[in-house]
Parts: C-alpha cells; sequence; structure tokens
C-alpha cells in the first residue's frame, strides 16, 4: 500500500503520454507532489520514438506547428537546442502518380488530366450554384469534404483513403472530425493560398515547416519525464485497473503490474487513459447507461512496420499517403529526412503505418508476416529492393485514435455528464477526453488541466515561493 504522510496533497496522473507528463512537469515545477502512472514500458504514449540496432523512429511520425505563444514558449524552453525545422513535402501515391499533400489546386486537378479536370471543375461550381439555393445538412466526412471539393475530387482523394483509415464507410464518419484537423479549408481557400499566401503563414493545415527533436519526437516525452522525477515520480509498467471512489470524488488507484503493485491514493486525479477505459475501471461500477455509451465509443488501433535499409536515401518526402486499398498500409514516412540522427550514417529506414481494429488480421498476425507482406508492397511500390532490408521491427498501438461515428455525440455526453460528477477527476488529452488533438493541442491540454488544480490550491498550501504564472513555466 502506497500511503504519503497526506495524500490529498498528491496529484495521481493516469497515464505517461504528453498530456499527463506536460500537466505534471507544471504541476511539480508549482510544488505539487506529483505520481505519473504509465502501463507501457516508456513514457509518451502515441509520441514515442523506438531505437533498434542505431535505428530511431516514431509511431507514424509527429510534427510539432503551433501559433500558441504559451506552448511554442513551453516547448522551447524544455527542449531548447535539440529542435531542428524540417521542411513539409508530403505526397499522395495514387495509381503511380504523385499528387502534392495537402492538396494543390493545379496539381491535384490538371494531374488527373483533361477531362476528368473539367468534371472537377465543373462539379465543384455545381456544388456552388446549388448551395446558394438550398443549405444542404453537413453530417457526415462525406458530406463536409463533397461540400467544398465536389463530389469527383472527394471519390478520387478521399474516400478510399478515410475508409483504409478508419474502417467505417465516410458516409458513417461525423464530420466533426474533418472540421478539426481540417479548419475552414476548401478548394476555393486552397487556391486563394496557393496563389496569395498568408503573410502570418496561413492555415495550420497548409503549414510547409515544422519543429522536430533531433533525435525523435520522443525525446519531448523523455525530457518531461526527467523534470517531474526531479521531485515528483513516473512509474512504468505501471497497469492501472481500478478507480475507487465515493461517489463524488476519487479515491486512490489500484495499480497491477510488473513495475508496481498496490493503491495509489490522491486529492486530484488527471486522466488521460482511454476515456472508455477509465468508465470501466470506476469502483463502484457506473450505472448501465454509462457503461453502454462507453461500449459504443471505438478507438482506431495502429501497426507499425519500420523496415531498416543499407542506403542512404528511399523518399525526398516527409509523408507518402497511399489510399489503395490493396496496399496494407495507408501511409509511410522516412525519419532520415525528418533528421539525420535518426539512422547510422548510410543507411535510412522506412516506417509505414497500417490502420486496423483490435482482432484484424493486421493485428493479429505475425510479426514476420506482417514484415514479409510489408517489405513485397514497399518492392512493387518501386521503393525498396528486397535484398537492401537489413532488418525491421513492429510495433503495435492500441487505442491510437479515437472514432468519430456520426451519432457518437450522446454517447459521449452521457459519459461527460456522470464524469463531471467527480469533483476531482480531469479528463484531458487525445485518448483521454476523445478529442482528434494536434501535438500543440495535447501540449496545450496540459498546461491548462495542471493551472486548474493549482488555482483550487488551497490558501494554506506551501507553494515553497513558486510562481505558477506562464512566464516561469519554463523555469
Amino acid at each position: 500500500m502506497d500511503r504519503p504522510k497526506d495524500a490529498s496533497d498528491r496529484i495521481v496522473i493516469l497515464g505517461g503520454g504528453l498530456t499527463g507528463l506536460t500537466a505534471g512537469l507544471v504541476l511539480s515545477r508549482a510544488g505539487r507532489s506529483v505520481q505519473v502512472l504509465e502501463r507501457g514500458p516508456e513514457v509518451g504514449g502515441l509520441a514515442r520514438t523506438i531505437v533498434r540496432g542505431g535505428f530511431r523512429f516514431d509511431l507514424g511520425g509527429h510534427r510539432f506547428f503551433t501559433k500558441d505563444e504559451k506552448v511554442a514558449a513551453f516547448l522551447g524552453g524544455l527542449m531548447g537546442a535539440e529542435l531542428v525545422t524540417v521542411p513539409r513535402t508530403s505526397k499522395i501515391l495514387l495509381n503511380n502518380r504523385y499528387f502534392d499533400y495537402p492538396l494543390r489546386p493545379l496539381n491535384a486537378l490538371f494531374g488527373l488530366g483533361v477531362p476528368t479536370t473539367i468534371r472537377s471543375l465543373l462539379d465543384y461550381a455545381g456544388r456552388r450554384i446549388a448551395r446558394g439555393f438550398k443549405e444542404t445538412p453537413i453530417v457526415s466526412l462525406e458530406d463536409w469534404v463533397v461540400d467544398r471539393f465536389g463530389r469527383t475530387l472527394f471519390n478520387i482523394y478521399f474516400k478510399e483513403y478515410s475508409e483504409k483509415v478508419w474502417g467505417i464507410d465516410c458516409e458513417r464518419i461525423c464530420m466533426e472530425w474533418i472540421d478539426q484537423r481540417i479548419q475552414g479549408l476548401s478548394l476555393r481557400r486552397a487556391i486563394k493560398e496557393a496563389l496569395f499566401p498568408s503573410a502570418n503563414g496561413g492555415m495550420a493545415t497548409l503549414a510547409d515547416r515544422f519543429l522536430y527533436p533531433a533525435r525523435g519526437i520522443g525525446r519531448i516525452a523523455e525530457n518531461l519525464r526527467e523534470g517531474i522525477e526531479r521531485t515528483g515520480r513516473v512509474l512504468t509498467d505501471a497497469r492501472v485497473c481500478e478507480l475507487r471512489h465515493d461517489g463524488l470524488r476519487l479515491e486512490r488507484a489500484a495499480v497491477d503490474g510488473p513495475g508496481s503493485t498496490g493503491d495509489f491514493a490522491g486529492g486530484e486525479f488527471v486522466s488521460t487513459l482511454p476515456l472508455t477505459s477509465l468508465v470501466d475501471m470506476l469502483r463502484p461500477r457506473p450505472p448501465e447507461e454509462v457503461a453502454r455509451a462507453a461500449a459504443r465509443l471505438r478507438y482506431r488501433d495502429l501497426v507499425i512496420v519500420a523496415v531498416m535499409i543499407g542506403r542512404p536515401r528511399v523518399t525526398d518526402q516527409t509523408w507518402i499517403y497511399i489510399p489503395e486499398r490493396s496496399v496494407p498500409f495507408g501511409r509511410i514516412h522516412e525519419p532520415t529526412n525528418w533528421s539525420g540522427k535518426m539512422a547510422p550514417e548510410g543507411k535510412t529506414l522506412l516506417v509505414t503505418e497500417h490502420f486496423c481494429f483490435q482482432g484484424d488480421d493486421a493485428w493479429r498476425t505475425t510479426d514476420e508476416r506482417l514484415v514479409g507482406n510489408t517489405v513485397s508492397h514497399l518492392a512493387r511500390l518501386g521503393f525498396v529492393k528486397p535484398d537492401e532490408v537489413e532488418d525491421a521491427a513492429v510495433v503495435r498501438v492500441p487505442h491510437a485514435y479515437p472514432v468519430f461515428e456520426v451519432g457518437y455525440e450522446n454517447s459521449y455526453r452521457t459519459i461527460l455528464d456522470y464524469l463531471s460528477r467527480f469533483e476531482n477527476l480531469h479528463v484531458a488529452g487525445r485518448t483521454g477526453a476523445f478529442r482528434y488533438q494536434n501535438m500543440d493541442h495535447v501540449i496545450a491540454a496540459g498546461i491548462d488541466t495542471a493551472q486548474r488544480i493549482i488555482a483550487r490550491t488551497p490558501a494554506d498550501f506551501e507553494m515553497d515561493g513558486e510562481d505558477t504564472d506562464l512566464a516561469e513555466l519554463n523555469a
């Protein structure tokens, strides 16, 4: 049994991803007692860097771009000279031809040939005219894209890839997801940005440069952990199995894992665990309607296959998107195009993302078969020759992305309404809050959550003279 002298002073953070670690560091710097419980053997969640035989790779590749000054200052203070600036050059590989991503009008249209280009423009013009007479309800991803790009471009560029990523039909994917990810983008806006670039850098969706730690995105989580452990604790291999409460407050987290076993009491709890898992862990159990709501929400899982190659370069891209259903992976990135420190000199690697649900063939099949199938498709697409492959690694990532199915909001609201009764529970982050957030958003969520907890601090709590204003977050 783990009992501090006064458990009410301790903040227990469930999950060691970027949101939880950011909250933990801000709280630690404010003099609070922090305990982070991470189920896996390493911190970072989806933003981890795997090291294998001198090769380094992220779980899909994560760029950092923000217009939020507080987040930029926080990350800059944390990472310092570790950050490098990377030009973004991404492509869609479709029918053996490359198209710019994000879509650039001239490339996207005229790369299709004259007949398809004319049909696309007429389709888009027709949508604009029709919209002037009658507003069509926008419910699904399909509705959103067709409204802004026309059905022809939707069918060519969006439909197959989106369904490959999410595993459901586009008409079942809630428009909220794409509206979060591609705020305000339309064919007209894309044309405007292409011809008349904004002085302030334009839309985040169209950003052509980003920041990246030279030794991989996982360095952010590693630095956060190091900062927390100056005064607090971060336990890995610590699986939370139960969260005990009295109906109004969480009291303790029961942990069972190779890294730690026992009960961890706390005065405040920050959960970045999958929202559905959080509901399932509560003891006493929540009402049946809440459990049913949690059962209706789903996460998309991810399998990473990294292939190490005995030559200096394969592509000149940061990402390549592959919509074809016949190809098992949906996206490729080459880490050495982000930083030369991601592979031994004279070598490189390709990282492929296989989107799936647990139980799918991609999740259940052996590593050997996954690697063999991946290399075969990379060779067919012209990226590698099988005899160039020196090694490979497979990483399975559960609960990688929340799935926004049409109608999910009712279940989501039912869960949040129930959780709101716990006055010392703070739910945050992409996985924890069931929100599709970029890296700057999850860091901001950690900062905001910590500041809300600090603001609730009783007047007689000893702050060790620390000033918790944003100006001091990088102390």
